[in-house]
């Protein structure tokens, strides 16, 4: 398949409609240097086997599959069935690529059996952390390399962000105007965050299967150290501008290996 059709499978993505096809040109931009960071993070894994944990609509791994040192193989893998049979039917075509549901991660076979695990915008959401970062630490191979990205919500950025989310809410753009706002007590114990949980994050979907966080308060630094018991982090990497470094980034990558000890 030639690039031009890989792209319009792209453009029908879900969450590609509202990221790296955005109206809001800054948004748009935001979202494809995210991407283009993380392609060349992935980079290490040609020819190998990866799992692109928490893959949304597969752009991260459609436009993967559109490089000459793509992987060998990879699974996309979707807590929503309504994702997987979308991505299923939308590049499931593309060789050596495949979607399953999370749940069937945890069969023996997928134990240790991908070079590199990618987890892209996930973990800010999660409620149970600790048990998501002992999943993947299980998939990867004792010798894999796991890359995760997040957004960055505290300091400078988040100021900058909201900024953004209420003109694109104002405009109608995306899914903005669910934002959670924040007061003023908030504002200054983000902006001024350590390491540690620094405000009450709030918890949706509480009685529904999986409950999950929206961005605010979420705090990469303390997702680092809880990386970090499982994980011997190597690199710290920022987007959309890496040499700005993470405390003046929208987004962070940490680049990790397994401990196997």
């Amino acid at each position: 398949m030639g690039s031009a059709g890989k792209e319009v499978l792209i453009e029908r993505g879900h969450y590609a409609a509202k990221q790296i096809f955005c109206r809001d040109r800054l948004v748009a931009w935001s979202h494809r240097r995210r991407f283009e960071v993380g392609l060349a993070l992935a980079t290490r894994f040609r020819g190998k086997r990866i799992l692109d944990y928490g893959c949304g609509d597969g752009t991260f791994l459609a436009l993967l599959w559109k490089r000459d040192d793509r992987p060998a193989s990879a699974v996309g893998a979707e807590l929503d069935a309504f994702q997987v049979e979308d991505c299923r039917a939308r590049l499931g075509n593309l060789p050596d690529l495949r979607f399953e549901p999370i749940a069937h991660l945890d069969e023996p076979s997928h134990h240790g059996a991908y070079d590199g695990v990618v987890c892209m915008e996930v973990l800010e959401h999660v409620v149970a952390v600790d048990a998501v970062v002992d999943r993947l630490w299980r998939l990867l191979a004792d010798d894999g390399t796991l890359i995760v990205s997040v957004p960055v919500e505290t300091g400078v950025p988040l100021l900058l962000k909201q900024a953004v989310r209420r003109v694109a809410a104002w405009r109608g753009i995306g899914d903005y105007r669910g934002t959670a706002g924040y007061n003023l007590r908030e504002y200054a114990a983000s902006v001024f965050a350590g390491a540690a949980p620094h405000i009450a994050r709030p918890i949706h979907n509480l009685d529904g299967d999986v409950p999950f966080h929206d961005h605010k308060g979420f705090n990469w630094r303390a997702l680092r150290d809880r990386l970090a018991r499982r994980f011997a982090i190597d690199d710290v990497v920022a987007s959309p501008v890496p040499r700005l470094g993470p405390h003046l980034a929208t987004q962070v990558w940490f680049v990790a290996r397994k401990k196997t000890v």
